[in-house]
């Protein structure tokens, strides 16, 4: 059975889809047509500068900047974009004293580069790194009273497991800490509700499953905007910054934690698959995922292919690594057939809602069959 009708829908509207079985939606996720008419819209902006196109480019910030709220339950005012999430955490970071009793920012031994690099620079001003397995009992078990913030990914980007946010939102709650959660890794295609879950800090971004360019988010819990006090930030964190005045104060909502001056291009190339996706909903999204994802795990076990994903649905977000014998020459024969995955620590596998069972079954087909090769 493939895909249902929504979803067989969604799937005309991704070209690459024309060219090959693309599966690598956890490394960069597939653009929509409708980006073309967003670029083509932009150069004819461009070609004809004037400075009032920043009006019309701002309201498209804006626009994004809503749907995407809507998409993660978040209220207005409390998501802000940037280029990166290395940018957004570091500005996130600045708010902090770590000079108090509580100096601990408790993190995971399978978070992205970016985390631990920025914590150890952190160290400078008293931040102290805690690093424990990426497991939910570990990390509820490693908060206490000298935890300040926990800092984790809600997926790993080699296996794709989960972590239990709720678990972990509710401990450090509970022991006076702040969770910091990396959806990068999940977010489109994992639902997350932000206001449900209660969590403090969520961070994300629109090149993997949102299918949409280099742009990431950061949203803050409400009740917190007011003690946010960047140390690094700029001249659009400001209370009126289109005043070009000096700032004298913070801005009151999540813009706060803005820095210089936005690039709206990739914010308009983002919405047009955001709103792609918020149209089929994060549930059917999963349920479909889970259907993809379930079977490359079938067949993996079949076949005798070790897999380092956890089988569990809880535990798994939408992708699967295959530890499969061999090195990356394999991923790039595939390549060459039209089959399209990454290499990281194993065949990591990513089907999305654009994809169908069909294609899951024709690149399990030829995984086997390279297999059969290399153990012949």
């Amino acid at each position: 059975m493939n895909a249902p009708t929504p979803l067989r829908s969604l799937r005309a509207e991704f070209p690459v889809l024309e060219t090959c079985v693309y599966l690598n939606s956890n490394s960069t996720g597939a653009l929509p047509r409708g980006v073309q008419q967003v670029l083509d819209r932009y150069w004819d902006t461009m070609r004809a500068w004037r400075d009032d196109a920043w009006g019309g480019w701002l309201d498209e910030l804006a626009a994004y900047i809503r749907t995407l709220s809507e998409f993660l339950g978040a209220p207005t005012g409390t998501v802000v974009t940037d280029t990166n999430l290395t940018t957004l955490l570091g500005r996130l970071a600045t708010c902090f004293d770590f000079r108090g009793e509580r100096t601990q920012v408790l993190t995971t031994d399978s978070e992205f580069p970016t985390v631990p690099f920025l914590w150890q620079g952190f160290a400078r001003y008293g931040a102290e790194r805690v690093v424990v397995d990426f497991d939910t009992d570990a990390v509820v078990s490693a908060i206490d009273e000298r935890t300040l913030l926990v800092c984790v990914a809600h997926g790993t980007y080699t296996t794709g497991a989960l972590l239990d946010l709720e678990r972990i939102v509710e401990r450090a709650h509970e022991m006076g800490a702040l969770v910091i959660a990396d959806t990068f890794q999940t977010v489109g295609v994992v639902p997350l509700d932000v206001r449900a879950l209660g969590i403090d800090f969520v961070l994300g971004g629109a090149g993997k499953w949102m299918c949409g360019a280099h742009t990431a988010f950061l949203y803050a819990r409400k009740e917190l905007l007011p003690t946010l006090r960047p140390a690094a930030t700029g001249w659009f964190a400001g209370r009126d910054p289109l005043s070009f005045r000096p700032a004298e104060d913070w801005a009151p909502d999540a813009q706060r934690l803005a820095g210089g001056t936005p690039i709206p291009l990739t914010a308009m190339i983002s919405r047009v698959g955001l709103e792609l996706l918020a149209a089929v909903g994060t549930q059917s999204i999963r349920e479909h995922s889970l259907r993809c994802t379930d079977r490359i795990l079938t067949r993996a076990a079949d076949a005798g292919i070790p897999v380092r994903t956890p089988r569990a649905v809880r535990q798994r977000g939408g992708v699967v690594c295959l530890a499969f014998p061999g090195d990356e020459t394999v991923r790039k024969r595939l390549a060459a057939r039209g089959l399209v995955c990454s290499w990281r620590e194993g065949m990591r596998v990513a089907p999305h809602a654009y994809n169908t069972l069909d294609e899951v079954d024709a690149f399990m087909d030829a995984v086997i069959a390279e297999r059969t090769a290399l153990r012949g």
